[in-house]
């Protein structure tokens, strides 16, 4: 769904506290009663209906009679969440132009009171192209029930650890400004994606470089699982920065050598065929 935040500006303050009462409810319902929002809003006069109604013409909740009235937050809902939490925090004051879109994630720019440009990621797990997160990711560990919001935001707090963590310890990242929900908020990188590169000035030096990426993580005990062209960033000077943290590898004492392996192996077959 098309991220639109000119509806933000006409939402008022009990829109956001139903809205926040569905993401509640959610905690342990698939459809959250229409009852249950009423009871944790706690509006005067059966204001929660009137509201639900106005959120479910913005799309922001999805109604569902299936089985009772309940309702569910959609994604450009838990955007607004986010959003305005952040807003709130004073973080970014305005939400710019689409930079990016993926499997599992679309990127806005975002600008800050003093015309600061970032970049804003929101997690979308959950995709048709990509519904097998249960098993491919570690998010959910034992648990047997999820929803998909629950996942991106998993997503987005692992991301935004591992950036910190990244950045604090001198690797070439994004600078990990703020996290919400399934939104993580980092400086804007200046360059292009290696993919999109034809040609390279010094190509022996720049898949050096990468190589001794890949060695400094292992040193650090961590295998980027997704380590290929589309992660990359070069700038015009043939600098690097490394995109994509929520899929890792943690490894304490063995290092799991077929890990590391098939690291090195996708890298290499990945860049050599592309630009280097």
């Amino acid at each position: 769904m098309k991220l639109d935040v000119n509806a933000l500006r006409y939402l008022a303050k009990d829109d956001f506290r139903v809205l926040t009462a569905v993401e509640m409810g959610m905690r342990n319902h698939e459809i959250v009663p229409a009852e249950l929002v009423d009871r944790i809003a706690r509006l005067k006069h059966g204001g929660t209906y009137k509201v639900l109604r106005n959120l479910l013409k913005n799309k922001l909740v999805h109604h569902d009679a299936t089985k009772y009235d309940g309702y569910r937050l959609t994604y450009l809902g838990y955007d607004f969440l986010a959003i305005k939490t952040l807003v709130n925090r004073g973080v970014f004051a305005s939400v710019g132009r689409q930079i990016g879109v993926g499997k599992e994630s679309d990127i806005f720019e975002v600008a800050t009171e003093d015309g600061t440009v970032l970049a804003m990621k929101l997690h979308r797990l959950g995709r048709t192209s990509f519904r097998a997160v249960k098993s491919k990711r570690d998010y959910l560990r034992h648990r047997r029930s999820f929803n998909w919001l629950y996942l991106s935001r998993l997503a987005a707090l692992k991301e935004f650890a591992f950036m910190k963590a990244l950045g604090d310890h001198g690797f070439p990242v994004p600078a990990a400004v703020d996290c919400n929900r399934h939104c993580v908020i980092m400086s804007l990188v200046q360059g292009y994606p290696l993919v999109q590169v034809k040609e390279l000035q010094n190509p022996d030096d720049v898949f050096d470089t990468i190589l001794g990426l890949i060695a400094r993580l292992a040193e650090h005990g961590l295998i980027h699982c997704d380590f290929n062209e589309f992660n990359i960033m070069i700038d015009d000077d043939e600098k690097l920065r490394l995109l994509i943290f929520h899929r890792w590898y943690l490894f304490l004492i063995v290092m799991p050598k077929c890990f590391l392996t098939e690291t090195l192996n996708v890298s290499t077959s990945s860049l050599t065929k592309g630009s280097i």
